[in-house]
């Protein structure tokens, strides 16, 4: 599935949910949406656990 057709499949269910669900609905859908995605992303080893808990070298610190 290319990235414009499940883009647009999330756009669909986001203007559903709103539609019908309200604006609480559409924000579930949307965390919920995100929550997929970096798990879906972990899966396919895009990304690591790491990345996330990790924080910065000392010498990347910027004032």
């Amino acid at each position: 599935m290319s990235m414009a057709m499940a883009g647009m499949l999330a756009g669909m269910a986001l203007g559903f949910a709103g539609y019908f669900g309200g604006f609480g609905a559409f924000l579930l859908v949307a965390a919920l949406g995100a929550v997929g995605f970096v798990v879906g992303r972990l899966v396919e080893g895009d990304f690591e656990p790491g990345d996330f808990l990790r924080g910065r070298e000392r010498g990347d610190r910027r004032r």
